[in-house]
């Protein structure tokens, strides 16, 4: 059954809030988009894209008359905006990539039961902006959802038909697992993509000798860089856990490598391909 959202209001249009917003009027979801940010010029290419109807003066604005509110910003913008949404009628959510800052700030301020419910949608790419919005971005991937006592379940109701409207599969998790579990997945593979791309672009390299392996490996260094500087600061004890781990692990490989042990290196990595395979199926 639809969700027949009558107003839907996006703060920040770039890529994931657009994508979000074409995704709706494509699939006819809701009837009128509203959009809020910083830059008038993104908020007006938005429109002109067609990913929202109208534009808020403010994020604030966007309660008025909505049923809800997706925060579509990086990670630390998000507890202002929450603060400024605090006892509207609207359900809120957000997309960040880190939960356990974000909901602990909502448990503290919002009133129970709690109409802001944190969200995840894992979907993008290392491009920004509106014009790289895709009406199906969103089809086929996971939206991790908050799982915390105090929350209005009509609330986590109204966010998960959203998120299983535009073709995600909706889980739900607690916040601190959350960052645990998205510093090894992604967090530190991002800190790992931008410190090898930075190591090769100090050397003398051309485009000739740039293989595919590394192109695949960097990809996600092309992301925003405010965007990872906020993720990296909101999940920092738990991405300084995973960072730690991962050195001791690098700290074996090169024990291996100097010693010029050939069974330890090729155990090495036949860990590494079982792990990747148990992880990902393939």
């Amino acid at each position: 059954m639809s969700p027949g959202f009558e107003r839907i209001g996006i703060a920040g249009v770039g890529l994931l809030g657009a994508s979000l917003g074409l995704a709706l009027k494509k699939r006819g979801l809701a009837r009128c988009v509203v959009g809020a940010g910083r830059r008038r010029e993104t908020l007006e290419t938005a429109l002109r894209l067609g990913a929202i109807d109208e534009i808020a003066d403010a994020p604030a604005d966007l309660a008025a008359g909505t049923e809800l509110v997706v925060l579509a910003v990086p990670a630390a913008a998000v507890p202002p905006l929450m603060d400024a949404l605090r006892g509207t009628a609207a359900v809120v959510t957000d997309v960040a990539s880190t939960k356990g800052v974000i909901c602990a700030h909502a448990a503290g301020t919002w009133p129970s039961p709690r109409r802001f419910v944190g969200g995840h949608p894992m979907a993008g790419s290392e491009n920004a902006g509106p014009e790289h919005g895709r009406a199906d971005l969103y089809e086929g991937a996971v939206c991790l959802l908050e799982d915390s006592p105090g929350l209005d379940p009509a609330a986590v109701d109204t966010v998960r038909r959203l998120w299983e409207a535009v073709g995600m599969r909706v889980a739900p998790i607690a916040p601190q697992l959350h960052d645990a579990l998205l510093a090894r997945t992604s967090h530190l593979p991002h800190v790992a993509a931008a410190a090898l791309a930075a190591l090769a672009g100090a050397a003398p390299l051309t485009r000739d000798v740039v293989g595919r392996g590394f192109l695949d490996t960097t990809r996600i260094a092309g992301g925003p860089p405010e965007v990872w500087r906020d993720i990296c600061l909101t999940n920092r004890e738990a991405l300084l856990e995973s960072l730690s781990e991962y050195g001791e692990r690098l700290e074996i490989f090169i024990r291996l490598l100097r010693g010029g042990d050939s069974a330890g290196l090729e155990a090495f990595f036949a860990e590494g391909r079982a792990a990747r395979r148990g992880v990902t199926g393939e």
